[in-house]
């Protein structure tokens, strides 16, 4: 595994404050509350051979599962945090997966595959409950869009409106997500559809855990 940095600027160093300590318990903690992560990951069904990006892959705990569970697939990841890929890169290591899955510090906004891993674009790109946390998580989705393959797909999960829970369950979550600079996109459904729509692209959303959270999937259409 190679991990390639870029400058990152200043939601790097905010990342690397709220995370320095916190990713050491990050899954532990998190499991709890990051619902749809693994139902994401059994959702991706990459070809053989395919290329597999996370964009905000934290401490690794996603791209281990996804390079375990599709064998014959390359995955790469990139976070703003270089605490965070600190924290990942031993986890790769641990895992024995160093040959399988390469890392690299950069902004999700300014994704260059070309330059980052030698790439032009990927067949699957994965978002999990990064959006919540990027100010400009549109143009991220719109980036991400433009960075698959013919035929591609991106697949995302993050926190939805909780529109079929207890009003107050929605208030104390709020609270709690707030203390980690987490604000959760209500509008997350009609703004990837759109996204999606200007792109060309096909557009499936879910509403899982009775609205707990948004899982959405756009399709890249092959050329005819």
């Amino acid at each position: 595994m190679s991990a390639a940095e870029t400058p990152a600027g200043p939601a790097a160093g905010l990342m690397d404050r709220i995370y320095r300590h916190q990713r050491h318990i990050y899954d532990a903690s998190r499991k709890f509350y990051l619902l749809g992560r693994d139902q994401l990951i059994d959702g991706l069904q990459p070809p053989a051979g395919a290329t597999v990006l996370e964009i905000g892959c934290g401490t690794g705990r996603n791209l281990i599962r996804i390079a375990r569970r599709y064998p014959d697939c390359a995955c790469y990841g990139l976070d703003v945090s270089s605490a965070m890929l600190a924290t990942a890169k031993i986890s790769v290591a641990k895992a024995g997966l160093d040959d399988r899955i390469r890392l690299a510090q950069a902004d999700a906004t300014a994704l260059d595959p070309q330059a980052l891993f030698g790439l032009a674009g990927f067949d699957r790109i994965v978002i999990s409950y990064a959006l919540s946390m990027i100010p400009p998580w549109q143009g991220v989705v719109a980036e991400a869009l433009r960075r698959l393959a013919a035929g591609g797909s991106l697949h995302i999960v993050d926190f939805g409106d909780q529109a079929g829970l207890p009003g107050p369950f929605k208030a104390v979550l709020l609270r709690w997500l707030a203390l980690f600079h987490v604000t959760p996109r209500e509008n997350l459904p009609q703004a990837v559809r759109a996204i999606a729509e200007a792109a060309g692209a096909d557009c499936r959303l879910d509403a899982p855990y009775r609205g707990y959270a948004v899982h959405a999937v756009v399709t890249h259409r092959r050329a005819a």
